[in-house]
């Protein structure tokens, strides 16, 4: 089996290849961004370009079984630059979606989404029925995609998927300029013997899911033979407090200095820290999982 990466280079992007290689059904990974990885990985051939020019979209995914496509203009990056976000997660991937229905409309399309098509407040619990109504740019784009890629899908256009991960953690060295990025950097904190203060509070909740199951389910979502009826859903995660996470990482690192205090932000709490329970049933049927508990969520998020 032949695949294709479009942001292959990113955080989650460098686990999908990397879990591609080490499958015995993947023969041959194209990995594609706008940078390189930076590191060889078996089966893959590297290639470095904007997925949204014809040359380059044609040369990584011509002959392809399957795409995964997780590159996109971010959160707060879009809404500073909505031309780009634009181009990018709009019109770019839908010349990647029309490209492959006029030469392989069997290909697999798996789509990275978001939680963000969600409207606030979310209803306690989250399932497969609740509403949407995205507030930020990001989130609106990211919908405007999954229903464009039901519809090709039900036309029978492309045989496509839109996943939508929660918090995956945890980046190291991520972007200070990221609202989100607070949550990455309480791990390696904790991991480091650093104080921090967090800008929510110990029983504010959210969704959080390690990057290396949120990988492990993009690949499932490739090599699945059918999705069935339902081809938009949000993947599983775990629903914690960040005094539940705070403890789990001081179990993970018993001997850490490290000391977190909470100073709650009303506008960060608001966007990252009233997530409700969460049931993704729709998911679950089709073999996705949540990392086990918020010890396994701490190990697996920093390996």
């Amino acid at each position: 089996m032949k695949v294709a990466v479009i942001g292959a280079a990113g955080f989650v992007g460098t686990r999908v290849v990397a879990d591609f290689a080490a499958h015995p059904k993947v023969t041959e990974i194209r990995a594609i961004d706008r940078v390189a990885m930076g590191t060889a990985v078996p089966k893959t051939r590297e290639i470095v370009g904007d997925f949204g020019e014809a040359a380059t979209r044609k040369v990584a995914v011509d002959g392809a079984d399957a795409v995964v496509h997780l590159a996109s203009i971010l959160g707060g990056a879009a809404e500073a630059n909505p031309g780009l976000a634009r181009r990018v997660n709009i019109d770019a991937t839908l010349d990647l979606m029309e490209h492959l229905k006029q030469t392989a409309p069997a290909t697999r399309l798996v789509f990275a989404s978001t939680i963000a098509v969600y409207a606030k407040p979310m209803p306690d619990p989250v399932t497969d029925a609740t509403p949407f109504g995205p507030t930020m740019l990001y989130g609106a784009q990211k919908l405007m995609i999954e229903v464009a890629l039901s519809d090709y899908a039900a036309r029978g256009w492309l045989d496509g998927v839109s996943l939508r991960p929660s918090g995956v953690m945890a980046r190291e060295g991520t972007d200070a300029a990221l609202k989100s990025a607070f949550m990455s950097r309480l791990f390696w904190a904790v991991a480091r013997g650093d104080d921090m203060v967090l800008p929510v509070a110990a029983e504010s909740r959210t969704w959080l899911a390690s990057v290396t199951n949120v990988a492990r389910n993009f690949v499932r979502a490739t090599l699945i033979p059918k999705v069935g009826p339902i081809t938009a859903m949000t993947l599983p995660a775990l629903s914690l407090t960040f005094g539940e996470l705070v403890a789990a990482l001081h179990r993970r690192f018993p001997e850490s200095p490290s000391r977190i205090a909470f100073a709650p932000d009303p506008e960060t709490v608001g966007l990252f820290g009233e997530y409700p329970h969460l049931q993704t049933a729709a998911a679950d049927a089709l073999g996705f999982t949540r990392d086990h508990d918020a010890d396994a969520l701490v190990a697996q998020s920093l390996t």
